[in-house]
């Protein structure tokens, strides 16, 4: 075989065995799963990702109640800012607002009057605050003729208020019984609960604004539903602090029963429009005709003294004061099945508990209040997850 043929013979096989290689290495690498390259996008809309699930912060449920603010001046309302920032009024006529850089700042309401339980009371922002910034509060105040109570709105934006309207005022004020709870409803109206204001009668007059819980538009307009053609929607009341709406948007509030020596029959009461709540004829289970029995009631020798309500996962939860709990309705449709208490005096007395955008529930106490004992750092708002109301 002469050299020309030999090399040739080589050259081929080399050829040959490469492909052969090639061939191989592709078949290798067209069945080989490819790794996703991780993406970091951000924009205004949406949040640094980073491509996986398993890389994500994922915080971890808190087991523990967690003291989140101390030495408030007797707290009765707060509410979560769209920023993260917080809104809580003090009795005494200070707004307090937690800027998003966790400082305090003091804004005094003007001509807010506190003696007894009145003062500066419930506070709510508007459904649409992210746009109009406005704010609204109830408060009580003096007059020529004496103590009322009034819901004013404010425009709140940069940690000032201003453009104040009066919405409402006219309602009975007392150094007792002055309700103080507003809120929003599905239907966008402005639901007030006013307290008998020590006039027990006034109660079951449909004239007065006092014992009843109110519904107005957010401008204090009277919605033309309305069921005695001014801004009562509901009678009959002593001295209501909770309102809150179930997940089929029916209207549920607590309030208190008889004080004093008498303490008892708070009430858990499910409300229907111009609906008569007994005050002060009716008690626990024993109703006047055409008056409605309270879907609950502490009976004639217990106290709750609730003074706030909150709808959550088929229970409404409430502060109790003198019952120094928090307190738990459990419901089956439109019925009270069972009322629980949960921490039983391991915080004092217990105002008003709210749903924070986090997904944990807020409690406010209200122990400097002159009804109860009290610790160096009251008063104090508190975290719970209530994800343990369920283990």
């Amino acid at each position: 075989m002469n050299t020309t043929l030999r090399k040739s013979r080589i050259l081929l096989f080399i050829i040959l065995l490469g492909a052969i290689g090639l061939f191989f290495y592709l078949e290798k690498k067209s069945t080989t799963p490819q790794t996703p390259s991780v993406v970091t996008e951000v924009n205004e809309n949406r949040e640094q990702t980073t491509g996986t699930e398993e890389t994500s912060d994922i915080p971890e449920i808190e087991k523990e109640p967690k003291v989140i603010l101390t030495n408030l001046t007797v707290p009765w309302d707060f509410v979560f800012l769209p920023d993260g920032g917080l809104l809580i009024s003090e009795r005494d006529g200070t707004l307090l607002y937690k800027d998003t850089e966790q400082e305090l700042h003091e804004i005094s309401i003007p001509e807010t009057k506190q003696t007894g339980e009145s003062g500066l009371l419930g506070i709510m922002l508007h459904p649409d605050f992210k746009e109009n910034n406005l704010l609204y509060v109830y408060l009580t105040t003096e007059t020529e003729t004496g103590l009322i109570n009034r819901v004013e709105r404010y425009r709140f934006s940069n940690g000032e208020l201003t453009q104040k309207e009066i919405i409402l005022d006219r309602i009975p004020g007392a150094r007792y019984h002055d309700g103080g709870r507003i809120a929003f409803g599905p239907d966008q109206m402005l639901y007030i609960a006013t307290g008998d204001a020590q006039n027990e009668e006034s109660a079951q007059n449909p004239e007065l604004l006092s014992g009843k819980i109110l519904r107005v538009t957010d401008t204090g307009d009277i919605p033309s539903d309305n069921p005695f053609g001014n801004e009562v929607y509901s009678m009959g009341h002593r001295n209501p602090q909770g309102i809150t709406w179930d997940d089929k948007n029916r209207l549920w509030i607590t309030e208190h029963g008889r004080s004093g020596v008498l303490s008892g029959f708070d009430e858990v009461n499910l409300i229907t429009k111009g609906g008569n709540y007994g005050w002060p004829e009716s008690e626990g289970d024993t109703v006047l005709p055409n008056t409605v029995k309270p879907k609950a009631h502490s009976g004639a020798s217990a106290t709750w003294a609730p003074a706030s309500a909150l709808y959550w996962d088929g229970s409404i939860f409430f502060g109790g004061l003198r019952g120094v709990a928090l307190f738990e309705a459990v419901l089956e449709n439109e019925t009270v099945v069972e009322v629980r208490e949960h921490y039983k005096s391991e915080f004092g007395r217990i105002r008003t508990i709210t749903l924070g955008p986090d997904g944990y529930f807020y409690l406010s106490t209200s122990n400097r209040d002159g009804r109860g004992p009290s610790i160096a750092t009251d008063d104090r708002i508190i975290r719970i997850h209530p994800s343990i109301f369920r283990e």
